[in-house]
Order: structure tokens, then sequence, then C-alpha cells
């Protein structure tokens, strides 16, 4: 009788960067376990997304797409969902958000003003659970590097000050440069294929996956199936999300193009993926 696969088997499935290393350093059920913590957690929940890619001098299609299948999920579920970014990515996020979600844009600015800003607006927004998803965070040299360790600094708003408060957080990320991973700072050096100067930035659950996006997906699936009912997107939306989000500038970001790609998978290709978090859903609900 053949092995009944996981959530986490199906998102570290196509690893092209070696993430799936990371998995032995998390609970096995590291996908539950993080839609557990927002389940504990209900209320106002924000999400960071938008990673900056150089070779465009845009954002990324990877990120985005997740985030809005987890802020959908927990607005079906009666929660309140902001989105923060910043200037390369909140103009598209404002294009595809719906319901009452807001998006907040944080400035690029130095680290005091970026640290003030930060302040103020958990001040203003008072949220009660913290979500990242492919979000850049900072080195322990106070620098954002992108995969190739290349410095994106001034093109990347500081908003993992926001997760150095004592707010319940999750973080999702596919490459180790991401807020969360500085849950296993140690670790990700040590692996030939992930970056040698990790990001630092610490949350309360991490989710690893070999794109982002699916890592978002897993966790509407973990939470599908807590909550009784599937809350995955269709396929059919997730493509037509993406090929909106490129249209609106975001590009591939492993080549920097404006294609119908995301980190170089097809769309056809995420819908397979999808598809098969919804059958191990629908089975769970049967």
């Amino acid at each position: 009788m053949p092995q009944i696969e996981s959530i986490e088997d199906i998102i570290l499935d196509h690893d092209k960067r070696g993430v799936a290393a990371l998995r032995p350093y998390l609970p096995v059920d590291f996908c539950t376990k993080a839609a557990e913590y927002i389940l504990d957690n209900p209320g106002h929940v924000l999400i960071t997304t938008g990673f900056y890619i150089l070779m465009s001098g845009s954002a990324e299609s990877d990120g985005p797409p997740g985030a809005l299948a987890i802020g959908n999920a927990l607005q079906s579920l009666g929660m309140k969902v902001t989105y923060v970014s910043d200037t390369y990515a909140t103009p598209a996020l404002r294009q595809i958000v719906g319901g009452d979600a807001e998006v907040v844009n944080f400035a690029i600015a130095d680290p005091e003003e970026s640290m003030r800003a930060g302040i103020w607006l958990l001040d203003q927004l008072d949220p009660d659970l913290l979500l990242s998803i492919e979000r850049c965070g900072r080195s322990r040299d106070d620098t954002y590097l992108n995969m190739r360790s290349v410095d994106i600094t001034g093109e990347t708003a500081r908003l993992d000050y926001l997760f150095e408060s004592d707010i319940p957080s999750v973080g999702i990320g596919d490459g180790g440069n991401e807020i969360g991973m500085g849950n296993l700072a140690q670790v990700i050096p040590t692996f030939a294929s992930l970056p040698p100067n990790p990001a630092i930035s610490k949350v309360d659950r991490l989710v690893v996956s070999s794109v982002s996006n699916w890592g978002g997906y897993g966790l509407v699936a973990a939470l599908s199936l807590l909550k009784g009912k599937n809350m995955l997107p269709s396929v059919e939306h997730e493509t037509r999300l993406i090929e909106q989000l490129v249209d609106l500038g975001l590009v591939d970001g492993t080549t920097g193009d404006a294609s119908y790609y995301v980190d170089g998978f097809t769309t056809e290709e995420n819908g397979a993926l999808l598809e098969r978090l919804h059958r191990l859903v629908e089975a769970g609900l049967s």
C-alpha cells in the first residue's frame, strides 16, 4: 500500500534550492503547528509580503498569491486582515485584495525612522498575529540580501522590525533569507545551496517550502483540515491571479522576466501542486 503524502511532502516537492534540508529541524507537521497557532491567536492578522528583484527593479510573483490565499481563508473564518508591503508590491496588492482587507505601504527608510514607523504602525493597527510570506529579512550585518547574496537594502523596507515585538508570529520562506529564517540561522549556512549569511529575524512558527506560495497553500490546507472546510483557492483562480499580478508588474523571481512563472515554475506546474493539496484536504474531510 503506497504511503499517503503529507502537506509537508507536497509543498517541499520539486525542491530546487535545497530548502528541504531544513525539514528535520522543524516539527514533522510544521504546517499544522503553524495553523493551530494562528487559530490560537484569532482577531486581526497583519500579513507582510513583497520581495524586490534586482534584475527587474520590481517585486516578484512569489509571495502575494500565497499571502492572499491565507488572507482570504482567515477572512472566511471571521478574522480581520491587513497586508503590509513597500512601494514595489503595494500597488499590485491594492489591485488584488478584496473584501474589507486593507493594504498599508511601509516606507523604505533608515533604521531609526523604520523603527519609529514600525512602533507607530503596530500601535495603530493593534494586530493579534503577524504573518510573513516571502519577505526579505536582514542578515547579521544589517543588510538585506537576495538569493545571490547581493545587497538590496536600499530597495527593502525594514518590515522585519515589526516581528521584534512580542506579538505572536508565523513566517514562510523558501530560501533562508526571509523573515522567520532566523529560527534556523545557525543551521542554514551549513548547507551549500542555502545562503551563507541568512536572515536573523525569528518567528514563533516557521513554514518552509520549495516555493513560498506553496507554503501559503500548505498553511491554508492545514487550516482547512482543522476547521472542517476546504478554504484552498481553486487552480483556475490562482492561475488568473498569477497572470494578473504579472500584468500589474510583478516578475518571476528566478529570471526577472515578466512571464507567467513563479520561481521558475509554470502556472500549470503550480496548479498541479495545488490540486494535490485539494485532493489531500478533500480526502481528510470525507
